[in-house]
C-alpha cells in the first residue's frame, strides 16, 4: 500500500472513532448495574444516563469497622455503622466520562463507644473507681439527610462493563452524642450523672472536627 493509501485508511478510522456513527457502541438512556465500595461503605448501586451529558444514580452502603476514641483518659472501643442510601444529579459537561454530581443521602451512620475501665480515671471532674464507673456506653450520629457532591469519571455509556470512581464530601454537620450510661455502682448517682453529662459534651469536643465526611468510592458493574 502506498503512502497516500496509508492516509486514507488513517484518516477513515480517525473519522469512524470520532463520527456519531460510531455512536452505534453507546446506548440512549443506558442503564447500569454496579456493587460500589469505599468510605460510604459497600452496596447496589443503579445509574441512568437519559442524554450523554445528564444521569442519575442512587444507591445504599453499608458496612461495619472498628475504631479507638480516646477521650481524656477513657479508652473508647467505636463500633462504626455505616448505614446510608441516597441518590445523586451527574452532569457530564465534556461529554465524556469526566462527571460533577450533587446529591442527598439519608444517612444512619453512627458509632456505638464502649468503655470499661481497668483502672480509676476521671469521669467529667470527678476521679472514679472501675467499680463506682462499671461500664460507659453512648452513641454518636450526625445530621440525618445531608448533601453530597463529589468529582469522579465514569466508563457507563456503552453496553458491557462499567465502572466510575467518584470523590467528595458528605456534609453531615457537627456529631452528637447521645445515650451515655453507666452500669457501676453509682449508675444512679445524681452527681455521677452531673459527670456523666459532662463526659457527653468531652465525647462531642472530641468529634467536633468531623462535620465533614470524606467520599471515595469505586464502583464497577454492567451497562445493558
Amino acid at each position: 500500500m502506498t503512502f497516500r493509501g496509508l492516509a486514507i485508511a488513517a484518516g477513515a478510522a480517525a473519522a469512524f472513532f470520532v463520527s456519531p456513527g460510531a455512536g452505534a457502541r453507546e446506548t440512549s438512556g443506558a442503564v447500569s448495574v454496579a456493587v460500589t465500595g469505599g468510605t460510604l461503605g459497600i452496596g447496589p448501586e443503579v445509574t441512568f444516563r437519559p442524554s450523554s451529558i445528564i444521569g442519575v444514580r442512587a444507591s445504599a452502603t453499608f458496612l461495619g469497622l472498628g475504631h479507638d476514641v480516646g477521650v481524656d483518659d477513657i479508652d473508647y472501643h467505636g463500633d462504626l455503622k455505616l448505614r446510608s442510601w441516597g441518590a445523586n444529579a451527574d452532569l457530564y459537561p465534556f461529554d465524556n466520562g469526566l462527571r460533577l454530581s450533587a446529591g442527598l443521602r439519608v444517612s444512619r451512620n453512627r458509632i456505638d463507644l464502649v468503655a470499661t475501665p481497668g483502672e480509676s480515671v476521671t469521669v467529667g471532674e470527678t476521679v472514679y473507681t472501675p467499680e463506682q464507673i462499671g461500664t460507659i456506653e453512648g452513641k454518636v450520629k450526625a445530621r440525618k439527610v445531608a448533601p453530597t457532591f463529589t468529582l469522579g469519571y465514569a466508563r457507563n455509556r456503552s453496553r458491557g462493563l462499567a465502572w466510575s470512581i467518584d470523590a467528595g464530601v458528605m456534609l453531615h454537620g457537627r456529631p452528637r452524642t447521645y445515650d451515655v450510661v453507666a452500669t457501676g455502682e453509682l449508675a444512679t448517682n445524681p452527681l455521677f450523672q452531673d459527670d456523666l453529662a459532662r463526659e457527653r459534651a468531652e465525647i462531642e469536643d472530641k468529634v467536633d472536627d468531623y462535620k465533614v465526611y470524606p467520599i471515595v468510592q469505586l464502583s464497577i458493574g454492567y451497562t445493558f
